[in-house]
């Protein structure tokens, strides 16, 4: 349709003036005849930030990354809230994330106190976009550990998987869609389930370059590989009045 859209652009100028205000149409013309782009896609946005990793996901428009991003606040209670037009799938994978982190926190060298005396808040831009889906599980596992422990994720990274509560990572769908998404945003490197192995054999070898992939079946092993040992500038410092408890 843009296409035609071009074809009927040059007509008129050709109707209007006699000429052809262009015979072979290049990247710079296709603003001038078109008028500005509708649509932006998101682009990979860094690693300066804890809490913030980048997810795959599958529209019916295609494939898409999207942030998922967890900050921290003092308050009593260990509150989780999540936002971002969530559906119930995608608010079950976040609770069994922080369920997986909070029962692996000496593993991650959190102090448990941290869950007592700090809230968490998860929230998916954009937020009058719906989502749903458990295919984000291993992203908010690896978004609330980047948060609770201020460590940089690494540069360039994105995955998508689903978690159980032991977690086991799961295969998802949309893989062709969702590599293509991560190509157009600058991703280098995608973490996945190793059972998704198949799907990304049958995608042809052009569409793969430049990008590097680990497949992976727990979730230790997404954080093992996702989280640098690097923190953030300005990390958190987390200071607790009550003496920690410990199991004699």
């Amino acid at each position: 349709k843009q296409i035609n859209k071009v074809f009927r652009k040059m007509a008129l100028e050709y109707a209007r003036n006699g000429i052809f205000s262009c015979t072979d149409v290049k990247v710079a013309d296709v603003e001038r005849l078109l008028g500005k782009p509708l649509y932006t896609r998101d682009k990979y946005q860094g690693n300066g930030y804890a809490g913030v990793v980048t997810g795959l996901a599958w529209t019916s428009v295609g494939g898409e990354i999207l942030f998922i991003e967890t900050s921290l606040s003092k308050g009593k209670g260990s509150k989780l809230t999540l936002t971002g037009n969530l559906g119930d799938v995608m608010k079950e994978s976040a609770v069994l994330a922080l369920e997986y982190i909070k029962a692996h926190a000496d593993h991650l060298h959190i102090d448990s106190r941290i869950f007592d005396l700090w809230n968490i808040h998860v929230h998916v831009p954009e937020g009058a976009v719906p989502k749903d889906g458990p295919s984000a599980g291993i992203t908010m596992a690896t978004s609330i550990a980047s948060a609770l422990t201020q460590r940089k994720v690494r540069p360039n990274l994105a995955m998508t998987g689903e978690i159980t509560l032991r977690g086991k990572v799961l295969p998802v769908g949309g893989i062709k869609e969702k590599i293509l998404a991560a190509k157009r945003a600058g991703i280098k490197d995608i973490v996945m389930c190793e059972e998704n192995r198949k799907n990304i054999e049958e995608i042809p070898e052009m569409y793969l370059k430049g990008l590097s992939f680990h497949y992976v079946n727990d979730v230790s092993e997404v954080l093992n590989f996702a989280l640098l040992d690097e923190k953030v500038k300005n990390a958190i410092e987390f200071t607790f009045d009550e003496p920690k408890n410990e199991t004699k």
